[in-house]
């Protein structure tokens, strides 16, 4: 029973085909309030070098239109047309800024997803009206983050606004002294640099919001170990499975390393090309065992992490030679080396005798 629970558990780092197919259906990580604070970014910095072009074209614009309207008698049916010219103009000064955040709005995308068309995000999703579904949704881990995150904009933009008066407060003090042209640049001034200090801010929570989404992502796409079986069996020859396979199996064997070495007996080198961590307990087992091997970096990497440890590190090319060829990780040692390596662990216990 346990075992069969065990195999139901998604432990599993999902595989490429997992990942791919996910990519398909339009299930990728993508942070909705970094693409907003870019877009933001890029608006405000927009206003800010296009300010003086804007209202300069917005003032002849509303002087031509006052004076048009004053010496022109326009006759009631023509004013729709008029005022759908007059309205056209005003978006023609504002289209190089609605084509920045169109820019912004794209790039934001690309940059976290890449180029994604994914039509099956148009298909409709039944399950999605499930209210069972629903409750877990509202009650789940992504819910108390976004509840967490939305308070914490609430704070980020308090604090901005604070913080921005705090710092103009003697020049909000004075606006009686300014004439309504001052007065207007002071506020248009406080507004702009409330906006980029609170879309700076949202940005760095927004990173977080992100690293969030990509934590989700991989959460939920985690495979059973029966999963990635069943996987392998049909993608056999995909270089890709192939490669995570490869991967996998790397990290797997890096960490059996890490936590088998500094338990070992005694590490034994070739000196440079192997190195094979055998661990002898006579209450575990009743003869030595292989608890770790490689070739190469690996054997490197295993002196290393047995010198760290303080665990003996023996030259003996033969003996190492024949472990690593002969047994497997997590087998004991043959019958014919039972002499050699009996040997070499109780040159080890000498050796620490007179060192204790």
């Amino acid at each position: 029973m346990a075992d069969n629970n065990s195999a139901q558990q998604k432990t599993e780092a999902p595989s490429p085909r997992r990942l791919r197919e996910a990519r398909e259906k339009g299930q990728v990580p993508k942070s909705r309030d970094l693409s907003a604070a870019i877009i933001l970014l890029a608006a405000l910095f927009a206003i800010a070098f296009m300010e003086d072009g804007i209202i300069y074209s917005m003032q002849r614009l509303l002087l031509e239109h006052f004076e048009t309207g004053v010496n022109i008698h326009l006759p009631a049916e023509n004013l729709p047309y008029y005022m759908i010219g007059f309205l056209a103009r005003v978006s023609m000064v504002f289209m190089p800024l609605f084509v920045i955040i169109l820019i912004a709005a794209v790039a934001a995308n690309v940059l976290q997803v890449g180029v994604l068309f994914a039509p099956r995000v148009l298909q409709p999703k039944f399950e999605r009206l499930n209210p069972v579904e629903g409750f877990k949704r509202i009650f789940s881990l992504r819910s108390l983050f976004e509840l967490v995150k939305n308070v914490l904009k609430i704070i980020i933009v308090a604090a901005t606004v604070y913080w921005v008066v705090k710092a103009r407060l003697s020049e909000l003090l004075l606006i009686h002294f300014k004439t309504p042209a001052q007065l207007l640049e002071l506020i248009a001034s406080i507004l702009l640099l409330t906006a980029f200090a609170g879309a700076g801010a949202f940005l760095v929570v927004s990173f977080f919001d992100m690293m969030f989404q990509r934590y989700e992502h991989i959460k939920n796409l985690r495979m059973t170990k029966q999963e990635v079986k069943d996987e392998l069996k049909q993608t056999e020859g995909d270089p890709l499975v192939k490669s995570w396979l490869r991967r996998r199996q790397r990290e797997i064997l890096a960490n059996a390393i890490r936590q088998e070495v500094p338990r070992a007996t005694v590490v034994i080198t070739n000196p440079v090309h192997v190195s094979v961590a055998i661990r002898y307990d006579e209450k575990e087992t009743g003869a030595p065992v292989v608890v770790a091997k490689g070739a190469g970096d690996l054997a490197q990497a295993i002196k290393n992490l047995a010198r760290q440890n303080n665990v003996p590190v023996v030259e003996n090319p033969p003996v190492a030679r024949a472990l690593y060829q002969n047994v497997g990780i997590g087998s004991e040692i043959p019958v014919e080396l039972y002499q050699a390596i009996a040997e070499i662990i109780a040159m080890v216990y000498r050796l620490k005798g007179k060192a204790g």
